[in-house]
């Protein structure tokens, strides 16, 4: 059976480099356990915008969620990218 990639379709997950993520952005943000950080990556619609997007989300306890948005994928993000937001 041929099989059609599925732009929309959630992409393989990078444990190791999702958790390095969520630490640079603990460290940058100075969070404690109590605050979520989420990782995802999308597809980005925006004139202009590469075809994968990540949207990291800080949801901290009673708080509006706050997002950082990077226009890569996980794979290719670096402690720059987060540092210079």
């Amino acid at each position: 059976m041929n099989r059609l990639a599925n732009p929309f379709a959630p992409r393989r997950a990078l444990p190791e480099k999702t958790r390095q993520i969520k630490a640079w952005v603990r460290e940058l943000c100075k969070l404690d356990d109590a605050v979520v950080v989420s990782i995802t990556e999308l597809a980005c619609r925006d004139e202009g915008c590469p075809d994968i997007e990540t949207v990291i989300g800080i949801m901290r306890p009673s708080e509006k969620i706050e997002t950082i948005r990077i226009h890569k994928e996980v794979a290719g993000i670096s402690r720059e990218d987060i540092f210079k937001r």
